[in-house]
């Protein structure tokens, strides 16, 4: 069961987030080729000054695409 965890800058409304969240959705299910509700996402709201202390608690191996630390 595949769970993805986005952590952004605060300052998007719930509607956002959950619009992000559908299509998230939608693409892992196209690539992984498993059900809908077999795929959740959360979205985290993570102050700028908070956001480097975050990211230590994912190994950079982990982070395929995107900045890395």
């Amino acid at each position: 069961m595949p769970h993805i965890a986005v952590m952004m800058y605060p300052g998007r409304d719930d509607e956002i987030k959950t619009n992000l969240s559908k299509k998230i959705q939608a693409l892992v299910v196209e690539e992984l080729k498993v059900r809908p509700e077999v795929v959740s996402v959360s979205v985290f709201d993570i102050d700028k000054e908070a956001f480097p202390k975050a990211m230590e608690n994912i190994p950079e191996d982990k982070i395929f695409v995107g900045a890395k630390k």
